[in-house]
């Protein structure tokens, strides 16, 4: 389909075909440089996966590793960092003693991967954390938050209430709200997360070319839950003044839907979420610092049950990779997008033929999510 309505058949799909010719402004270049004087850096593997580019009838697929970032099992860990590191560089007196009388408390809610990479962070860098759960995330997980020294506050509601009490902690003194999510007022801090994640996208474009891609890819799938990751590759992608565009496509819960609904009405919207195994991406309301850029740079979205994304997860895994269930949804929208009814429109959308390189973001593995083996 060619305008914003969701498309009639069973898939919840979305094509935005003016969406490659938009631009916008990149990154800062000093990004990736701190990231690199990290200790215990190294960038994430990008793997070729043959087979699944047969099994979708493209050129190749490759398949952006995620599941081990500076010591944590995801991708967050690269925003937050960034961002704790400008907040210190404007509170000089907090630094490295957590009993200081200027020391700060970083505070923040999570599905799971974004506090545990502030609490993280935090404890490295001698400062405190106090973390914000909803319902619905694994015991483990919330356990491995608790195990960076961290305060963890566990909420009876969904992300968005966890979200609301975190920023209400955040008004007392000597603390910092350190949210991947932005709204009027709170854009600051939530630029400098995505700012971080513009390490992925570098390390993406050196790996593409040492495995003779010298064009960039044709489609890169990213997954979704306010949109903070999607801003990112939006703008590593839309921010390039000259030269071919690919291809961005978004890939949401069935359940938590947000960004597919809020691309069809053409505005930000909140939806009701319900329970899914991707609870990284169970997320009812866009960020409103990354809604111009997920309305203005995403070719096309896409919804998946928690089903395909564990057969997608099953998959990465008999192939060595390990990846969780918001990981693995990027290769189950991209399936549910290249194959079954429609699917020659869908390809014609995203432009796509059976040359096309394809690479996914698979942002977290199997130990940042348990429920990726429970479910079984």
């Amino acid at each position: 389909m060619s305008d914003n309505r969701l498309s009639p058949h069973p898939l919840p799909w979305l094509a935005r075909p003016a969406a490659r010719t938009w631009r916008c402004a990149p990154a800062p270049t000093e990004v990736r440089a701190f990231h690199a004087a990290l200790p215990g850096y190294s960038p994430t593997r990008l793997v070729e996966l043959p087979s699944i580019a047969a099994e979708l009838g493209v050129g190749r697929v490759f398949v952006k590793d995620e599941s081990r970032r500076l010591g944590l099992p995801a991708f967050k860990v690269l925003g937050a960092s960034w961002a704790i590191h400008r907040v210190l560089a404007e509170h000089p007196e907090s630094a490295g003693d957590v009993e200081a009388p200027g020391h700060l408390t970083l505070i923040a809610a999570t599905d799971g991967n974004h506090g545990r990479a502030v609490a993280h962070t935090a404890r490295l860098l001698g400062q405190r954390a106090h973390i914000f759960v909803p319902r619905g995330v694994h015991p483990r997980a919330v356990a491995a938050i608790a195990a960076e020294q961290a305060e963890v506050t566990e909420v009876a509601g969904p992300y968005d209430e966890a979200v609301r009490q975190a920023t209400e902690a955040a008004d007392a003194p000597h603390t910092v709200l350190i949210q991947d999510t932005g709204w009027p007022g709170y854009e600051r801090i939530p630029g400098w997360i995505v700012e971080g994640y513009a390490t992925l996208c570098a390390e993406i474009d050196e790996q593409l070319a040492a495995h003779a891609v010298t064009s960039g890819p044709d489609l890169v799938v990213v997954p979704v839950g306010v949109g903070s990751l999607a801003q990112a590759v939006v703008t590593h992608y839309r921010s390039r003044p000259s030269g071919r565009a690919p291809a961005l496509l978004s890939v949401e819960p069935a359940n938590a839907a947000c960004v597919l609904r809020s691309l069809a009405l053409g505005e930000p919207v909140s939806v009701t979420t319900g329970h899914t195994l991707m609870a990284g991406l169970n997320c009812g309301t866009p960020s409103g610092l990354a809604w111009p850029h997920l309305y203005g740079g995403l070719d096309a979205a896409v919804a998946v049950t928690d089903a395909d994304s564990i057969r997608a997860a099953d998959r990465l895994a008999g192939l060595g990779v390990s990846s969780g269930p918001c990981g693995a949804a990027t290769l189950a929208g991209t399936r549910a997008a290249l194959t079954g009814t429609g699917r020659e429109e869908r390809r014609t959308a995203l432009g796509l033929d059976t040359n096309s390189v394809v690479v996914l973001l698979s942002t977290e593995g199997t130990d940042a999510n348990p429920h990726a083996t429970a479910a079984h």
